[in-house]
């Protein structure tokens, strides 16, 4: 039987990502102590969204979630409490970020927030978090007509990834005697152990307890899995390998790893690693 493997949480856009042993999952994403997957986006001086493609070490910011605050750590920088209680709206600053081109209403952090992102990213930055108000929805030629809401994420609200996809991908690495690549190079937040290779892409869904997860589109790869997630350096890029046999006519032919998925049924259930993973594959 397939089992649930990993649970990961990325509560800013491109930076660390927080292994959890359960999530509560809801239409939005993963969600845990009431923080959500991406409600935070790292912005330039004009707003537009920054990742690791063009900031690599964007991967050193690693987050907690404690009591009442988001903790961020980075290499060389004194430790950063983001608050997690959402400012008062008589006194709220909000900014209009953009997302893929995309204009999305955003609560604007402190200003020692952003002079501690610009300092360790070497740029003018700011931190903005998913206003309450503000709204994102994937896009509908993907998801069947369905309105499904997302925050910060690139378009989806969840990324699905088997373990055998990641071992068919490091077989071919190893044999021109390149080294594996760990999972958290593709960033998913649910990983599946116990089904072949690649067949998140010919899966109809997962259910995990009483959700009901639908895969809906193969995840297109940009450089970012060339980026070491422990230095924040890039490294060798596995796309001239991928490149070989993933690319995908559904895509444009676009190289594609994992799949974007979005829930069906099940919202607020709490999944957990270990948990029986129960698959239904598209004919």
């Amino acid at each position: 039987m397939p089992i649930l493997t990993e649970l990961n949480l990325y509560p800013i856009k491109s930076c660390a990502g927080i292994s959890l042993r359960e999530a509560t999952v809801t239409p939005a994403g993963l969600m845990s102590e009431q923080i959500y997957d991406r409600e935070w986006m790292v912005v330039d001086a004009e707003g537009q969204f920054m990742t690791q493609r063009d900031y690599p070490k964007m991967a050193l910011i690693v987050p907690r979630i404690k009591a009442d605050t988001l903790e961020l750590r980075a290499p060389g920088m004194l430790r950063l409490e983001v608050p997690l209680g959402l400012p008062d709206p008589s006194e709220e600053t909000t900014l209009t970020v953009h997302v893929w081109g995309e204009p999305v209403h955003a609560y604007d952090c402190d200003e020692t927030t952003a002079t501690w992102f610009s300092k360790f990213l070497g740029t003018p930055c700011r931190l903005v978090r998913f206003h309450a108000e503000a709204k994102r929805i994937a896009n509908k030629e993907w998801t069947n007509g369905l309105e499904v809401p997302t925050l910060f994420a690139d378009g989806y609200p969840m990324l699905v990834v088997s373990e055998a996809s990641l071992a068919d991908l490091n077989s071919k690495l190893q044999a021109q005697g390149r080294q594996s690549l760990p999972m958290n190079r593709f960033r998913p937040n649910i990983v599946v152990n116990g089904i072949e290779a690649f067949e998140e892409d010919v899966t109809e869904s997962f259910r995990i307890g009483d959700a009901v997860l639908k895969p809906v589109k193969p995840c297109p790869r940009c450089p970012m899995p060339s980026v070491d997630q422990a230095t924040g350096e890039f490294g060798p890029n596995p796309l001239d390998i991928l490149q070989t046999y993933r690319a995908n006519p559904k895509v444009d032919g676009r190289i594609t790893f994992g799949m974007n998925a979005i829930l069906l049924e099940g919202e607020g259930q709490v999944l957990r690693v270990g948990q029986e993973v129960d698959v239904s594959i598209a004919f």
